[in-house]
């Protein structure tokens, strides 16, 4: 082979159209189709000797340059850098060549190259062999990244140890306070292990810190990951499958490594934290089996088992250290955090903190930074943006407290939320955890969002997707955007409903308010029946108009209400919006529930690993002589009770093998726990409360299922043949939104409980006043509780029609309130007995025997408890 040849092999990248359509893409795993232009990395073969190209969509590939580390190789010159590229048509080469410039112009941190010329080559090609001789000038600021990580590998600096970094986090993780965790990171970060400057890479502990925001994906599942370090040392996969019931697939590994003979774990640790990111990012790339082993292989012969363990948590974006990214990026400054919020790219966030990250972390440095983070790191096209979130909303009353300037009530779709980003032609979809949406959702609105956005050359919208029913106009349930489920539904069609808008043609619109951001979309917008459409919203200023749009929304069956503030901003990140559900409402008073029995149960995970903690609820069908499931649940219990139920609960384990499910039991096969109960007729009945009754076909009980289960009351009082037999809940699931009283939400909306528009802009905050007062003037031996309306200007005898009444309650029923108040069941006292009239206001009447301290108890739970939450339901 010439010198020339070996040279051309050796260049790093290659280029290509592609000739077949079936190579993917190494970054988003589509294919390549045929006679497209396609892009190649060299990269080490782990079968042997050379190198093998991993393809990749042109933008694709510049994507992953604009996450990469500065010092990674990219393209810099086409001519000396890509393989094939004087084989390829001009038209190609322009399109390359467009990304390059894009890309250098768009990242801020690379470095500008001057010029070269011919005598800079021999030095150009000096550098790239020996970087460590390259001495930078004192008057030049190296970003921390570019520094020196190449030196670090080499040092071996205590602080770039991957067994330094293994100790901080074992420190954080013991830490009972985040305050804590946040000091020791800072320390560290400030300190190093010498306790006099840090010397380790920062940007590179933050990334390992944080790996479930640094995205990179292994489809590496807990059994997967068995299942490969069971061939690598030659043990039975059984054997660690069954461990793995404890919980932790880390421990598991771990434990084996100790015990296989193929490979012996190092007595001491030599890897450094940059050679362990590599191998991860190296990992992320391979899909076969055989290629993942042999990657394994070439990092455990030096790995301790704790490394071992500690990297298998790495690939399961879990450190176990109870420490997110505002406890880690806070412990380098405050604006880090918050600039982290706006742009949920940790890249890009600590790239562009390159100033501050240079610099030894001090608190003096910290007091003297006054840059907003808005300055450092703005939102931009193709980044995706933490998402504004809503705080759960259980009264009208709180809703008029918490927007004081009148807002916008939008009805809450049950769909799935995806932000969109537009630049031109490209089009980006991220769903609410910030990953990219799958194609077969989302790929069809390329075509429709140019249409109904003409002028809109660059987009960032905020948005939900589901499925609507062409004929009747209305929304599908949740789950039928699913590939298999939608070919279910021949008469409908995905649309996205709009519903803010962060960014438009160079304009961020952060800062403008709600008011202002819903004008620009309906400025802009144009509607696409069933494809794309604005949502619905209603302004309100008057509480109501609140309950009646509440009842309303109820009654059709959707899932509830969002409220915005006319005057809010879009606060990545921040639960300032409301959202308004039918189980949050009245302390859960409206929410559907059922009384079912235990059937099963799984292991847990993480700290619940080796216990029964996830429970198959059902119920009996009497025609059929079997027991059918209805839903599966893992809140409600504390760790008290769960370790109780571990004695109490009578199971046969099954292993989850649908072989040994026995005949009394009708169950799915995706639904087959790995407990069964031993007889379900001893079985205890638990009440299952939650958001509502679902149909979507994965339960036996008639497909009916409850959506966010959990359990809130252990009914000790009854058994198998009092529980909610399936022929009930049939009833229950038919009648859950006929039977929806919202009358406490009507009867509670006081007319003098308005926000005046005129004075909106003044931000006049509602006040409403519920008084409670003690009255002596009544001699009788009895409670009196009288509702009247407290509305200045009308009669409180005639409200709406309604007159106030008076309903006596003897003391003995006030003592067994009291008494039952500490078993939970005071809403069950009165009985048939009801109040009526408009709840404005509150007036207990109490006589003299009954003790002061009797007066606030009953103020305090009756009044708030029985009344509120049961009285205006009878």
């Amino acid at each position: 082979m010439s010198d020339a040849d070996e040279t051309e092999l050796e260049k790093p990248f290659a280029v290509e159209k592609a000739k077949t359509g079936r190579a993917k893409c190494k970054k988003c795993k589509s294919n390549i189709d045929k006679d497209t232009i396609r892009i190649a990395k060299l990269m080490s073969n782990p079968f042997g000797e050379g190198k093998m190209k991993a393809w990749h969509h042109v933008n694709c590939l510049f994507e992953i340059f604009a996450k990469q580390r500065a010092t990674t190789k990219k393209i810099d010159n086409p001519q000396e850098d890509i393989d094939g590229w004087d084989q390829i048509a001009d038209d190609d080469k322009k399109i390359i060549l467009e990304k390059i410039e894009k890309f250098e112009n768009n990242t801020p941190y690379k470095k500008k190259r001057p010029a070269s010329t011919a005598s800079d080559e021999p030095a150009k090609k000096t550098a790239k062999q020996s970087l460590s001789s390259v001495k930078p000038s004192p008057n030049v600021k190296i970003n921390v990244s570019d520094k020196s990580n190449d030196e670090k590998k080499i040092s071996n600096h205590r602080d770039n140890t991957f067994r330094q970094f293994r100790n901080i986090c074992a420190e954080v993780a013991n830490a009972s306070s985040y305050l804590e965790k946040t000091a020791i990171v800072k320390r560290m970060l400030t300190t190093g292990y010498d306790g006099d400057n840090f010397k380790g890479d920062i940007v590179m502990w933050c990334k390992m810190f944080l790996p479930m925001a640094n995205k990179m994906i292994y489809n590496l599942q807990s059994k997967q990951l068995v299942k490969l370090f069971a061939r690598i040392f030659i043990l039975d996969e059984n054997d660690m499958i069954e461990d793995l019931e404890q919980g932790d697939v880390a421990e598991t590994i771990q434990k084996f490594f100790q015990l296989n003979n193929a490979f012996k774990p190092n007595n001491k640790s030599s890897l450094t934290v940059h050679e362990v990111y590599s191998f991860l990012e190296q990992l992320s790339q391979l899909t076969k089996e055989d290629e993942q082993i042999f990657h394994f292989k070439s990092i455990i012969t030096r790995c301790t088992s704790n490394d071992l363990k500690m990297i298998i948590r790495l690939i399961k974006h879990d450190l176990r250290i109870n420490a997110g990214p505002k406890h880690i990026l806070e412990a380098i400054g405050p604006d880090v955090y918050r600039a982290y919020q706006l742009s949920h790219d940790l890249d890009t966030v600590l790239k562009r903190f390159t100033d501050e990250l240079s610099k030894p972390i001090c608190s003096t440095n910290m007091s003297k930074n006054k840059t907003s983070p808005q300055n450092k790191v703005m939102i931009s096209l193709m980044t995706p943006v933490f998402p504004m979130l809503a705080e759960a909303c259980t009264s009208v009353e709180m809703a008029m407290k918490k927007c004081p300037n009148g807002m916008l009530s939008e009805v809450k779709y049950d769909g799935e939320r995806v932000q969109v980003h537009k630049q031109g032609e490209v089009f980006c979809y991220f769903s609410r955890s910030l990953k990219p949406v799958l194609p077969h959702k989302v790929n069809h609105f390329k075509e429709f969002i140019p249409k109904a956005f003409p002028d809109g050359d660059d987009l960032i919208l905020d948005s939900e997707i589901l499925m609507i029913d062409t004929k009747t106009g209305q929304p599908l349930p949740f789950g039928t955007l699913g590939v298999h489920k939608k070919a279910e539904f021949k008469d409908a069609t995905v649309c996205i409903i709009i519903f803010d808008c962060l960014y438009y043609n160079g304009d961020i619109l952060l800062n403008k308010t709600m008011a202002e951001r819903r004008e620009i979309l309906k400025q802009r917008m144009t509607t696409i029946p069933n494809r794309v459409v604005l949502s619905e919203v209603q302004e309100v200023y008057n509480p109501k108009d609140l309950a009646e749009m509440i009842a309303k929304v109820l009654k059709m069956g959707l899932e509830g209400l969002v409220l915005k503030d006319m005057n809010s901003l879009y606060e990545p990140g921040k639960r300032h919006w409301l959202k308004i559900k039918k189980d949050y409402l009245l302390g859960g008073a409206m929410a559907d529930s059922a009384d079912l029995v235990v059937l099963g149960a799984w292991y847990g995970t993480g700290n619940k690993g080796g216990l029964m903690s996830i429970f198959l609820m059902g119920c009996y069908d009497e025609d059929i002589d079997k027991w059918v499931t209805v839903t599966k649940v893992h809140s409600g219990h504390d760790d008290a009770t769960l370790d109780k139920l571990q004695k109490e609960l009578e199971m046969i384990k099954i292993g989850k093998d649908p072989n040994l499910v026995p005949n009394w039991l009708k169950v799915n096969k995706p639904m087959v726990p790995d407990f069964i109960s031993a007889d379900p007729k001893k079985s205890p009945v638990w009440e299952i409360t939650g958001a509502e009754f679902t149909n979507q076909g994965v339960h036996t009980a008639d497909s009916i299922s409850i959506r966010f289960p959990r359990v809130t009351r252990i009914r000790s009082d009854k058994n198998w043949s009092t529980a909610t037999s399936l022929k009930e809940l049939k009833k229950l699931f038919q009648t859950s939104s006929e039977s929806i009283d919202v009358s406490l939400l009507l009867k509670t909306s006081s007319p003098t409980c308005k926000i005046n528009k005129a004075v909106v802009k003044k931000k006049n905050s509602l006040k409403r006043k519920h008084s409670v007062d003690c009255d002596e003037e009544n001699e009788e031996d009895n409670l009196m509780i009288n509702t009247a309306a407290e509305c200045s200007g009308e009669n409180k005898q005639n409200i709406d029609g309604k007159m106030s009444k008076q309903i006596k309650i003897s003391e003995k029923k006030v003592e067994d309130c009291i008494q039952n108040k500490i078993e939970g069941k005071y809403y069950e006292i009165i009985g048939n007995d009801k109040i009526k009239g408009v709840l404005g206001g509150l007036r207990v009447v109490l006589s003299d025997n009954i003790m002061t301290e009797r007066r606030k108890i009953l103020s305090q739970t009756l009044i708030t408890s029985m009344l509120i939450h049961r009285y205006f339901s009878n």
